[in-house]
């Protein structure tokens, strides 16, 4: 890599998506192989970084991770392609922290919508609809997060070690569910296939959505999403029953007819 200049190319090109405060802005001195950091060593401002993430959304989304390259997401923001490696070591990077800020974020929300509800089957349906309704309303974090671009679907990553790390992140902003799960009796097994259901069914129905293929049927994908919801947490309801009478090993038939037994028993 050549070593960076002191100054951005001049003119920058100007986008539609960036202001002319950015596209004014000096690029950043960098060295080559610099690692992602400020001038001064430290993180990058939260305003350069802003402006970066927002320019790479834009390039991402309408590039793909194959076809997008350093040098358009700093054309897109007003920075040297050279400027950006002093804060992102590839463009892998800085879609991982696209995606770092994007999962934060949905965890935020999940965990903020089971806090509210009192008991484990309510925080299911709760964080399972705040999974749903955080990429309802930012579908394009969807498409970020599945690499839903050019190419159609298929299996995609960016490198072994950030893949780890976003698929932790991922897990654990889906924990509201897994740990509803569990607090309804459900194994560690089960609560795990329980979270993977609810993220399977919304991702499914926001596919219908985007597409405009629900519209076919006229139905309310919200809905469909929270009897969804609604239903995986009343089919733990008899492993809960089977955690308090003190064995894991009943049936589901027995489960069931022990809550049955405990309903009539609490009916004056």
């Amino acid at each position: 890599m050549p070593r960076p200049p002191d100054e951005p190319r001049a003119p920058p090109r100007r986008s539609p998506h960036v202001s002319a405060e950015v596209a004014r802005a000096p690029a950043v001195a960098a060295q080559p192989g610099a690692a992602a950091t400020s001038d001064a060593g430290a993180p990058p401002s939260d305003g350069r970084r802003t402006r970066i993430l927002e320019a790479a959304r834009t390039v991402f989304l309408a590039e793909g991770l194959e076809g997008a390259s350093m040098r358009a997401i700093g054309a897109e923001a007003g920075y040297t392609a050279a400027a950006l490696y002093f804060h992102f070591a590839s463009k892998e990077a800085v879609y991982a922290a696209l995606l770092e800020d994007s999962l934060a974020k949905l965890a935020g929300e999940m965990a903020a919508a089971a806090s509210t509800a009192a008991t484990c089957d309510a925080r299911l349906v709760a964080a399972a609809l705040a999974f749903y309704d955080f990429y309802a309303r930012s579908p394009r974090d969807l498409d970020l997060g599945f690499y839903l671009f050019r190419g159609g679907m298929r299996r995609r990553g960016l490198s072994p070690e950030l893949d780890a790390r976003l698929n932790a992140r991922l897990l654990a902003a889906l924990e509201p569910i897994d740990a509803a799960a569990r607090g309804l009796g459900a194994s560690e097994a089960r609560a795990r296939d329980t979270a993977a259901s609810a993220m399977a069914h919304a991702a499914g129905l926001l596919l219908l959505v985007n597409t405009g293929r629900l519209r076919l049927f006229g139905s309310d994908s919200r809905r469909i999403m929270q009897r969804h919801a609604e239903t995986l947490a009343a089919d733990l309801a008899p492993d809960a029953v089977a955690a308090r009478v003190g064995t894991g090993a009943l049936s589901r038939k027995t489960a069931t007819e022990a809550k049955t037994a405990e309903t009539k028993k609490e009916v004056p």
